[in-house]
């Protein structure tokens, strides 16, 4: 699934149980929607009364030539006219401000969500359809989440209530002006039907086209590098055309909506006035009748129209909405037990009992691992790719659970402790760690928010850091891009070390860490960090077999398993696996 040339698995979840959830948001703000809906009841009777004031001065006033009284009618309806445009601009403002408000708690809600899903939910798909989900979905809900109380509420109560009133004044004519109601209900139906399937199926594409602009755009180096702009035009123009057919089929359906309206509401006008005038007979319903009537049936559909735009934007919001809530149902599997203990404060003995592990159900990476690491000690972990080194201490860090077997540090399972506390006393330190935008000082500074200036530079200088740092026009405030491509690599590397060295880490990973330095500076990093972490288990993934020369021990990983351990010059007597590819190396 990781990848945007897959879709992904539509969301079958009922709108019915998805729209509901969405709108509990608004449970919150109570008072104010309250005030909504009385806003709302203003401008809706003020709509109600309208065609009756039209009504009493034909047949009260202007039959007779009431002048006075006619100019007292229409004073009274300026007024309360005044005064439902006031109710409805009002009640838009409220609205508006409401509804902005959820979606932005509802986002936040998401973001904090993924934050603490695990490693292996960011490894089943791209960042790019997170991305849809957080901004596209999101912004997909605020018109309906501001229209359910603007648009749906007082358009259902005009519709009950014209049609209470039209029963009232003549039950005969309000039967001929609804009888095509019954087919406007099943040819709702059926469109529905299909204009949800095919929002759901844009919002597949929309994603994957974001999953594409994310990767692209973060691969732009390489695809510049091959020339292949006109490959990745090519894949772009492909997803972009399927985003669009989907949004064409989506839109010709929901259009449908409308059409069919209009052709229930003329047929229902046509016989409202057949009936009318054939049957009941034009001298027995009198004139301002009429034109009553003929105002609320246009009352009456109008509001349908208006239903149908709604619906058509619930069906969209709906499949958005069922996104994001599959996200937010989705729960991490890494997660600290009920009332787990914190993790005292590490000495640094690990060991792996039988430990067996695979990404996928049917691979296992490793196989009834066993070995035990004592306090301080510095394991470099060597091996072909793929033999399983980023999974043991991937293991370690609890980024991923054991399938079989135990991992414990201090004689403590790692899986029964507070999962933020044994991981605050972890530093780890990859090939690729990332520079965020912002200064060096906020980049180091995120090891250790509360950290001193003292604190800082010492961590910066006990990984030479500082060297560079002091020639920069601006020092330690030196802006930063993302990904800090104003620095070389050996630079990008440094900071991250006195990050994590700032961080005072009890147990220490390195992934290839020292992968991105010079020699002479590999050579002063060593001595820093011997200095720093003197006496501090850490664990050293390298394939520059010169850079773990003076570590404790060696573990050779292959075939699911240890296949050979012992110090560098044990294994060098050996003439075992290390030995082979050492000589390998140097050849």
């Amino acid at each position: 699934m990781n990848s945007y040339k897959i879709d992904e698995a539509q969301v079958n979840s009922s709108k019915f149980k998805t729209m509901p959830r969405l709108f509990k948001y608004l449970l919150k703000y109570k008072k104010r929607i309250l005030l909504v809906f009385l806003l709302m009841g203003i401008g809706t009777a003020v709509d109600l009364i309208n065609p009756l004031l039209i009504k009493s001065s034909i047949d009260n006033y202007i039959s007779i030539k009431d002048i006075q009284g006619l100019i007292k009618l229409t004073i009274i309806g300026l007024v309360i006219n005044i005064v439902a445009v006031i109710a409805i601009k009002l009640r838009m403002y409220l609205m508006a401000k409401t509804s902005n408000k959820v979606i932005q708690e509802l986002r936040q809600q998401l973001y904090d969500h993924i934050q603490t899903l695990d490693l292996a939910f960011f490894d089943s798909r791209p960042s790019g359809k997170i991305l849809a989900r957080l901004i596209g979905d999101t912004n997909s809900l605020k018109d309906i989440i501001e229209n359910a109380v603007t648009t749906l509420i007082p358009n259902l109560v005009s519709v009950i209530a014209v049609m209470i009133i039209m029963f009232i004044m003549n039950w005969k004519l309000a039967l001929a002006a609804l009888c095509s109601l019954p087919f406007l209900i099943a040819g709702v139906f059926l469109i529905s039907i299909k204009a949800e399937k095919h929002w759901k199926a844009k919002r597949q594409k929309s994603s994957n086209m974001n999953a594409f602009i994310n990767e692209d755009l973060s691969g732009i180096k390489i695809i510049q590098s091959f020339r292949a702009e006109d490959e990745t035009d090519k894949t772009f123009q492909s997803l972009v055309w399927d985003d669009r057919k989907e949004f064409i089929k989506a839109v010709r359906w929901c259009d449908a909506f409308g059409s069919w309206i209009d052709l229930c509401w003329s047929v229902g006008t046509m016989c409202l006035y057949l009936v009318g005038i054939w049957i009941l007979g034009i001298d027995t319903v009198s004139i301002g009748t009429y034109i009553a009537f003929g105002s609320y049936v246009g009352m009456f559909w109008q509001p349908i129209m208006n239903l149908s735009n709604f619906y058509n934007q619930f069906i969209n919001a709906a499949s958005g909405a069922e996104r994001i809530f599959e996200i937010i149902d989705n729960k991490a599997s890494i997660v600290s037990k009920p009332d787990a203990p914190l993790m005292p404060a590490i000495n640094g003995k690990v060991d792996f009992k039988k430990v067996t592990f695979g990404y996928t159900g049917e691979t296992k990476i490793l196989k009834k691992v066993d070995f035990s690491v004592k306090e301080g000690e510095t394991i470099a972990l060597v091996g072909p790719t793929g033999a399983g080194k980023s999974t043991i201490v991937n293991l370690i860090s609890r980024f991923y659970d054991v399938d079989d077997g135990s991992i414990l540090i201090d004689g403590q399972d790692i899986r029964d402790v507070e999962l933020e506390s044994l991981r605050t006393q972890m530093g780890i330190m990859t090939q690729d760690n990332y520079i965020f935008s912002g200064t060096i000082r906020e980049n180091i500074m995120y090891g250790k928010l509360d950290a001193t200036e003292e604190e800082m530079l010492k961590a910066a200088k006990a990984v030479h850091a500082d060297d560079f740092i002091r020639l920069l026009e601006k020092g330690y405030d030196t802006k930063l891009t993302a990904r800090g491509g104003e620095l070389s690599n050996g630079q990008r590397q440094l900071v991250a070390f006195a990050r994590t060295m700032l961080s005072n880490p009890r147990i220490l990973i390195l992934d290839e860490a020292t992968s991105s330095i010079d020699t002479k500076t590999e050579l002063q990093v060593q001595a820093g960090i011997a200095n720093l972490l003197k006496g501090r288990t850490s664990f050293v993934i390298a394939h520059r077999l010169s850079t773990i020369q003076n570590a404790d021990r060696i573990f050779v990983i292959d075939k699911g398993g240890i296949v050979e351990s012992g110090s560098p010059a044990e294994l060098m007597k050996k003439k075992g696996e290390y030995y082979k590819l050492r000589q390998a190396q140097f050849a």
